[in-house]
């Protein structure tokens, strides 16, 4: 196969060139060859879904920031202009966007935004060594694509463990033609945060890479409520959390003790409170953004409606919480009552919350800790959903299957796919190779005792043979998760565990296209 020649990387200079540099920096090796990030192959494939609408032109200006997450906590972290999450971005289907990426980050710090969720063309997709050059400090990079099917979707860098920081926010793609009825809508992120709270993203991996037998197991700062600092280790790396325990997810929840779990940056004492009347139909568009955290989220005193599952649309479903993997959307349509009512996000086997509320009428805020009886009732899952009719994937004979064995484990913190650690300064050295315009069924066999929640890049998958539509996949442990698509989208795509950690580690793997 092809490979990256590093040398050649180095010459060529890093920063804002574009793909076509790195595409040149190929070497021939032994047939058959992989299509290029921006060949003909993607332009052409570009060039079908080229957008009707006009082109919105923004710029992110990735810089330190320090932030408020409310009660008067203050944090230092790198964020998008100066707040976490960064503003929305919102188009209509058929727009095309121009989105400056403007590194201002420390000197060494290069960047990139991936575009999460979305079928764009793969020289945009900001995945560095694969996509494009990293964006190093001072530079400046434009990202250009159509936003072609509707839904909600987020963005976030793609390089070490940045996405722990302050660095994502909401990306929404209206359907101009919306079918479903509603008054409003209310985007929320949830994130689990301790950058600049008890030390960093990249502090908390180099504890976890010491592997179990190497870490300290003493003092370590202590999950809040949100209404208080931790309560030792002030300043120190956030301690791993053996102790995560979780039945919805197959035993082990996550690797990292957060001091804190966020709602659209907010702690549950200080939350953001979305203000509105009784009886209008609300829908909830919920982000998980977090790193090493699941979410199980409901609106007390509710029943939910889920509508969609990243970004796609499923039977409706009632529910009374939901289930949100790292890196996973749900949408869902809930009619209002009259009061005050708390939207809580459970880190799931963690003993901790995040808050937001929705006030329709009088009543007072409720306590940080509430934890609504609704979290214990009926939850929605992918599991549990089915694909709507119009983007069900018919059933259709396989013409590659690649079988996904998800490896590793704490005790060397050495997470991988099929045994190999993904080593991004040769990243064409095992691919999962496909053809364009064949379906192709992912295989994933997870034999470790922890769950992975598992995303493509540039397409949307199916899970079974009747399963909702999805790009992130939850994989518990010791199970095997089938997914199906259509590989309609030519280029080289990352295929990782979204776990922050997990994927920094070396649980990635290239899916590429053969040219």
């Amino acid at each position: 196969m092809n490979t990256v020649d590093r040398r050649c990387v180095l010459r060529a200079g890093l920063g804002a060139a574009a793909a076509g540099a790195l595409a040149a920096c190929t070497r021939p090796g032994s047939a058959p060859a992989l299509v290029s990030p921006s060949g003909a192959a993607v332009a052409a494939k570009d060039g079908e879904r080229a957008g009707t609408g006009p082109t919105r032109a923004v710029t992110l200006v990735a810089a330190p920031a320090q932030v408020e997450l409310g009660a008067g906590l203050m944090a230092d972290t790198w964020a998008y202009d100066g707040r976490t999450p960064g503003k929305e971005l919102r188009l209509s289907a058929g727009d095309r966007l121009a989105a400056t990426l403007s590194n201002r980050l420390p000197d060494g710090a290069t960047t990139s935004v991936h575009w999460h969720g979305i079928a764009l063309r793969n020289d945009m997709d900001g995945v560095p060594q694969v996509t494009q050059r990293p964006v190093t400090a001072g530079s400046d990079f434009t990202y250009r694509f159509s936003a072609g099917v509707p839904g909600t979707y987020f963005f976030h860098p793609h390089v070490g463990v940045q996405l722990d920081r302050g660095l994502h926010a909401p990306l929404i793609v209206e359907d101009p033609k919306e079918p479903l009825p509603y008054d409003e809508e209310w985007v929320l992120v949830l994130d689990d945060w301790l950058d600049g709270v008890t030390g960093t993203p990249d502090d908390v991996y180099a504890e976890l890479r010491r592997g179990m037998s190497g870490m300290h197991m003493g003092s370590r700062p202590g999950v809040t409520d949100g209404t208080r600092p931790p309560s030792s280790g002030a300043g120190m790396p956030t301690r791993p959390m053996p102790r995560s325990r979780s039945p919805l997810l197959g035993g082990r929840a996550g690797d990292v003790e957060y001091p804190h779990h966020l709602i659209n940056g907010r702690v549950p004492a200080d939350p953001e409170i979305l203000r509105t009347k009784p009886g209008r139909r609300l829908r909830l568009r919920v982000i998980n953004a977090g790193g090493d955290t699941a979410y199980r989220v409901a609106l007390g005193g509710h029943e939910l409606t889920v509508t969609h599952t990243d970004g796609f649309p499923v039977r409706h479903r009632p529910a009374d919480a939901l289930l949100v993997g790292m890196g996973e959307r749900y949408d869902a349509l809930v009619t209002l009552g009259d009061g005050v009512f708390p939207l809580v996000a459970l880190a799931e086997g963690k003993d901790a919350t995040g808050m937001a509320v929705i006030r329709t009428g009088s009543g007072g805020l409720p306590r940080a800790s509430t934890r609504p009886r609704e979290l214990d009732g009926r939850i929605g899952s992918a599991s549990r959903l089915r694909a709507a009719d119009e983007v069900w994937l018919p059933p259709k004979k396989p013409d590659r299957v690649h079988r996904v064995e998800l490896t590793g484990g704490m005790m060397a913190y050495d997470w991988s796919v099929d045994g190999r650690r993904f080593d991004m300064d040769d990243p064409t050295a095992h691919p999962l190779t496909v053809e364009e315009g064949r379906r192709v069924r992912l295989d994933f066999v997870n034999t470790t005792a922890m769950w992975h929640p598992m995303h493509l890049h540039g397409h949307t998958f199916q899970l079974g043979a009747s399963g909702p539509r999805k790009d992130t996949a939850v994989v518990l442990p010791r199970t095997t998760v089938s997914v199906a698509f259509d590989a309609d989208n030519p280029g080289r795509w990352m295929l990782h565990c979204h776990n922050a950690y997990h994927a920094e580690a070396g649980m990635m793997a290239l899916l590429a296209y053969l040219g």
